[in-house]
């Protein structure tokens, strides 16, 4: 093939690999409103126009030939059919893919860095279409989930009844709350399987999620909707290996920088806090609601807010960007948890949030 051909070839699919990157990162953008997942996709297509050496990106605009191009003309009825903005991001993504793989095998014929580049843009490519797609699916799995309810047996008010934290987590279900985590870190295994399989039989009869935290395995083995996991568990990639890509796993994030990396890896939502001091599980460091706004400013991956959150702080920390609350002692150790569950229910129903929005300049 002569050199203006594949001169050709590499400024076409550079074209349109920066075409699928800015589609892209609009839809991070505008759509999604995802600031972390916006700019990663910007320095990739930063990175990308500056991927060809000088002396070969100097080339390739002049060796355009529209008028002789044979596939301006060819056409097919599956390039104007798009179902909806996720459907738009996702066939960028592909048409991103094929063009950098195209990019590489043509470019081993004229430089050999620039096709190791671009095979190292590829690999980074499969990252953010994962993230787009996974948003979509997040918001469906995870979506309406707003009262997260922590049950340890311990904090239970009437733990000291027969199968009293069974009764108190039921009790919390008919009050209103979308899903139960089932957090026992000193209990035998087997006793976590058969607590995590009443759970969640539980749960299912009122249409609720059970989450397992720390332990993958555990969820998997007793039909858990998903994990959480926190900083020093078993990473989000190696849990959702274990409980399976259907299933949900969730993160426990601290800080700023804590949110940014956990949103990369595309949990299905990102727990922040402590929102205030909690003798549930104390923390050296409390997050507060600055850390809450900054992380929904962020990323738009769902939030749950957790630590120290009762009825009087209730409405504030949903103001703050919180798409879902999580409470322990406030429902669990209350004398009607029910009623108490109920409670905040009223208040999550009621409250109308003003999200914290990225403006213009911030999100380019």
């Amino acid at each position: 093939m002569p050199d203006a051909a594949i001169l050709r070839v590499l400024d076409a699919n550079l074209n349109r690999a920066r075409e699928a990157l800015r589609v892209m990162e609009e839809h991070a953008r505008l759509v999604l409103a995802d600031a972390t997942l916006t700019e990663d996709i910007k320095i990739v297509r930063h990175e990308l126009s500056r991927a060809a050496p000088d002396d070969l990106a100097a080339r390739l605009p002049v060796m355009r030939d529209i008028v002789g191009d044979v596939g301006t003309a060819i056409s097919t009825e599956s390039e104007f059919d798009r179902r909806g903005a996720e459907d738009v991001a996702r066939s960028a993504a592909m048409r991103l893919g094929e063009s950098l793989r195209v990019l590489e095998e043509y470019g081993k014929t004229t430089n050999a860095e620039f096709a190791r580049r671009i095979e190292g843009l590829r690999y980074r490519t499969y990252d953010l279409e994962r993230r787009l797609i996974m948003h979509t699916l997040v918001r469906e799995r995870f979506g309406g989930v707003r009262l997260y309810v922590l049950m340890t047996e311990s904090l239970c008010h009437a733990s000291t009844e027969s199968a009293g934290w069974l009764a108190v987590a039921e009790a919390t279900l008919r009050g209103g709350a979308d899903c139960i985590q089932l957090r026992e870190p000193n209990m035998s295994d087997r006793e976590l399987v058969a607590r995590g399989r009443m759970l969640a039989e539980l749960c299912r009869r009122h249409d609720a999620l059970l989450i397992v935290n720390d332990r993958p395995d555990i969820a998997a083995l007793c039909g858990a909707d998903g994990v959480h996991v926190g900083q020093d568990d078993l990473a989000v990639a190696d849990a959702r290996r274990i409980v399976g890509p259907d299933a949900i796993v969730g993160v426990s994030t601290h800080n700023i920088e804590q949110v940014a990396a956990a949103a990369r890896l595309a949990p299905d939502y990102i727990a922040v806090g402590p929102m205030f001091a909690s003798e549930t599980k104390p923390q050296p460091r409390v997050a507060g609601l600055t850390t809450l706004r900054e992380a929904r400013a962020s990323t738009s991956l769902p939030i749950v807010a957790i630590g120290g959150i009762n009825p009087d702080r209730a409405a504030e920390v949903l103001e703050s960007g919180a798409d879902a609350l999580c409470v322990c002692s406030a429902i669990i150790a209350a004398a009607d948890p029910e009623s108490a569950t109920a409670e905040f229910r009223a208040i999550i129903d009621g409250e109308k949030r003003s999200y914290p929005q990225m403006n213009a300049d911030e999100r380019r």
